[in-house]
């Protein structure tokens, strides 16, 4: 008698077992559209979005050196400045190439792209307003 309630206890737990691992699996297919899996974000496309974010920092940090400084900054903050033009570029152009990974969430490429682009309009206005 306690081997079959030891036996019906295992098969009972066993059961249970089965029916959450349904259960999960169903509502792992729910997550996406349409039963799919959901997509993950574009690699190239968080590259662009951590380059934005960091030409932005460093943006915000010459700006208030040069507030700081009274407007008289040496030539490393200009150098400065041509780097994060690069940086912005090379945000601008992993953004591009994020949209060519298949299979995947586009809207981080896309938030790059933008954003790369408004720094980089904002950096060369701030450098030809500085050559003339």
């Amino acid at each position: 008698m306690i081997i079959k309630r030891k036996q019906k206890d295992k098969e009972e737990s066993s059961a249970k077992d089965k029916q959450k691992e349904r259960e999960k699996r169903r509502r792992k297919m729910m997550r996406g559209k349409y039963g799919q899996a959901p997509l993950k974000h574009a690699r190239k496309g968080i590259n662009s979005c951590c380059y934005a974010g960091t030409v932005f920092l460093i943006l915000m940090a010459m700006l208030v050196f040069s507030y700081v400084s009274k407007g008289s900054v040496n030539v490393i903050a200009g150098f400065a400045g041509l780097a994060v033009i690069i940086l912005a570029w090379l945000g601008l152009m992993s953004g591009i190439r994020g949209f060519r990974e298949r299979e995947k969430n586009y809207i981080t490429c896309k938030v790059g792209v933008v954003s790369n682009v408004l720094l980089l309009l904002g950096l060369i206005s701030i450098f030809f307003r500085g050559l003339f």
